[in-house]
């Protein structure tokens, strides 16, 4: 890979770790962005996402002249696609920024390139960014075209890492690699290697698209029979952390732990995908999703329930962000729970999450000591380490609303 050059189109929380990391092997990386801001962050060497030893791995790169920004392609040998894949109203998928990014580099292809589709998509999107390229360059042949004998290579293989462990789960995880012809596969395996200390295990690209997916649901399905136990739990007055608790000792049992609801750029949302390509037949998996979706509202009403007990009451939040002890906002639960409260005037809301401090919100974070001292409810929404250090003693005089179980 030496004598290489790798492009990385969008440079979020998977494609600047992913362009660090060929970078930091010595390969040549462009990094692609229509944010200049971002493109101006990378340039000086710093970082625009919190991710641990992220700023050493880029500081390093762009200081060994291995990586630089910009905010048009160039010329390369592959290209990596890492941009979003949200969903817009009626949770079909929005593949706008997948369909931008691909004809962004369009125009820079040149025969022997390959491009790699990692954002995670619904199945046949690796051969849609084949057609649009082709489409694009009809001077050049294309693998659902031709087969093996194409000018360009195209691929997906899918992320599939944790926040706060992006940079170690990179190398070390397992990569699932589907390539649109078998040569495709054999050529995304090449440029993985060169990061990869994981297994990469060939497939097509179809049920490469699908792993991910399927991955996602899985969790999501689990974690949707957690949070309705929860609710049954609720109404049945049984504390849900030790039924689950006891449960799990039986040797082929193992819930997961209820929450507010589901959040982040993957469980979230990729069930949906699989729901928008086959709707009459994904029916556990979209009620799994409703299930996940309904939570944060019941949260809610329960909060407002215990708030009537108070004139005016005043109501502390811990948490916002979509899991522990990360600053990462995407499709949050505790977020959108808070915002409710807020435009429901519910009562005086007091926001805290000390991994939040710096962001521009809509709403001030307050430190943890106020908000506890401060707040006659207080609602666990984040199980945030600094919220599990809370001294038991000074919780008794208030309602406690744990939806995470720290405190159970």
């Amino acid at each position: 890979m030496e004598s290489k050059k790798v492009s990385v189109i969008g440079l979020g929380y998977i494609g600047l770790p992913t362009a660090a990391l060929f970078a930091s092997r010595k390969i040549r990386v462009v990094g692609v962005d229509i944010n200049m801001e971002v493109v101006d962050t990378i340039n000086r060497g710093e970082i625009h996402i919190v991710e641990p030893d992220l700023d050493m791995l880029v500081n390093a790169a762009v200081v060994g002249g291995y990586l630089r920004a910009t905010t048009s392609p160039e010329a390369s040998d592959a290209f990596i696609i890492a941009v979003p894949t949200p969903f817009r109203d009626g949770k079909k998928p929005d593949l706008s920024y997948v369909e931008t990014a691909t004809r962004m580099i369009a125009d820079v292809l040149k025969k022997g390139d390959l491009v790699i589709l990692e954002s995670t998509s619904p199945v046949g999107t690796t051969e849609q960014v084949a057609e649009w390229l082709a489409a694009a360059r009809q001077d050049l042949t294309f693998p659902h075209q031709v087969g093996e004998s194409s000018d360009i290579r195209l691929a997906h293989c899918p992320e599939r890492v944790l926040p706060g462990q992006i940079l170690r789960e990179l190398v070390q995880n397992d990569r699932v690699i589907g390539g649109i012809t078998q040569k495709c596969s054999a050529e995304a395996v090449k440029l993985y290697k060169a990061v990869v200390n994981g297994e990469c295990i060939v497939s097509d690209a179809r049920t490469a698209e699908m792993c991910k997916l399927t991955e996602n649901s899985y969790r999501d399905v689990n974690i949707a029979f957690a949070n309705e136990l929860s609710l049954i739990c609720d109404q049945l007055g049984i504390n849900v952390w030790e039924l689950i608790r006891l449960a799990n000792r039986h040797p082929r049992v193992d819930i997961l732990q209820p929450g507010p609801g589901v959040g982040g750029h993957c469980i979230a949302v990729d069930p949906w995908f699989i729901v928008s390509k086959t709707p009459d037949k994904a029916r556990l998996i979209r009620m799994a999703r409703e299930v996940n979706d309904d939570k944060p509202y019941w949260v809610v009403e329960k909060i407002k329930t215990k708030a009537t007990r108070f004139k005016h009451p005043v109501i502390g939040c811990l948490g916002i962000t979509f899991k522990a002890n990360i600053d990462d906002l995407r499709e949050s639960p505790a977020l959108e729970i808070v915002r409710d409260l807020m435009a429901s005037d519910v009562g005086h809301i007091l926001v805290c999450d000390p991994h939040c401090t710096n962001m521009e919100l809509e709403f001030p974070i307050v430190e943890l000591n106020e908000v506890v001292v401060s707040a006659d409810i207080l609602v666990v929404l984040v199980d945030h380490q600094e919220f599990k250090n809370i001294r038991p003693d000074t919780l008794k005089e208030k309602i406690i609303i744990d939806t995470r179980g720290i405190w159970s």
